[in-house]
């Protein structure tokens, strides 16, 4: 099995004010397993969820291609100026063409009260062929103070019970928010934003249009409260990745979802700034798929968008 080149994080400077392109990026972690989310803990630390390298098995097909399962997966803190795994073992599994799936997304309630997805990409049924490990994908998991985690939701297979966005089953979750009482996972499979209670049950709070209703699938990455209160769901839209497809979410439970920005391209994270601008961060740039680089778009309280860092 290829090994994985493990990357870096790194932090735009990022005021309440315009922020200009080029802005100061500044290096604060490196050594890490193909990371995804990220999220500072109650305590003020900056917590990464690494998706992993997967292993030496079980292997299965999936997509077209064998990936191997291993429990490479992790948590990394960096807290005073320390960078330290506090949670190892997670679920990931890749294949030769250097892809990773496993954590990612993070989200903290409180001291303790970590909740990482771990992604799947595909029929939930499919996560058999990983053998007893299979059911650990498709998953939210808890992950206390010390490092130990549990499961605390299927949501794969809800997503084979409820299938909220209708067409193919798929899940793949992706963004979590974690709200006294729920969880809050978008699930980018599934094309829909669910609610898992603090007793594990799951509930759809909103499905989002996909093929065949619009050219593209919608891909749900990530979700985030507005200075409103309301949900902001962003996309990441299916192939061809077409730029201007993904768009921006606004979402009241018990109403049906309304664009709220369009025009953006391969989302796959996006918060709001103290002075209620909301940043995006998208995967890549140029017409179809990813031949560019990422970039951080601004968009003020008035609408206006300005590139905060590219490249």
């Amino acid at each position: 099995m290829r090994r994985f080149t493990v990357l870096t994080i790194a932090l735009v400077a990022i005021a309440a004010g315009p922020v200009a392109v080029g802005a100061t990026i500044t290096t604060v972690m490196s050594g890490l397993d193909n990371p995804r989310g990220l999220a500072f803990g109650p305590e003020g630390a900056l917590y990464v969820v690494e998706a992993g390298r997967g292993g030496d098995g079980p292997c299965m097909v999936l997509r077209g291609q064998e990936r191997c399962y291993g429990p490479t997966g992790g948590l990394t803190r960096l807290w005073r100026g320390t960078q330290e795994r506090v949670a190892t073992g997670l679920p990931s599994y890749a294949g030769a063409d250097g892809e990773a799936t496993g954590p990612h997304d993070v989200s903290f309630l409180g001291r303790g009260g970590a909740y990482v997805t771990i992604g799947f990409g595909g029929n939930p049924v499919l996560r058999a062929g990983f053998g007893s490990v299979g059911a650990l994908f498709g998953t939210l998991l808890h992950v206390a103070a010390g490092g130990t985690w549990r499961v605390a939701a299927d949501v794969s297979a809800y997503e084979t019970e409820a299938n909220p966005g209708g067409g193919t089953i798929d899940s793949n979750p992706y963004g979590v928010l974690a709200e006294p009482g729920a969880r809050i996972v978008a699930d980018a499979g599934a094309n829909a934003l669910l609610r898992v209670a603090a007793n594990g049950d799951i509930s759809t709070i909103a499905a989002f249009p996909a093929r065949p209703v619009r050219s593209t699938d919608s891909v749900p990455t990530a979700v985030t409260i507005g200075p409103d209160g309301a949900y902001y769901v962003s996309e990441l839209s299916g192939v061809p990745f077409t730029d201007g497809a993904a768009n921006i979410y606004r979402v009241i439970p018990g109403y049906a979802p309304e664009v709220f920005l369009s025009g953006f391209k391969t989302i796959i994270d996006l918060d709001f700034g103290p002075d209620g601008s909301l940043y995006v961060l998208q995967h890549a740039t140029g017409p179809t798929f990813f031949p560019g680089p990422g970039v951080v778009i601004r968009v003020a309280p008035d609408g206006t968008r300005s590139v905060v860092s590219m490249g």
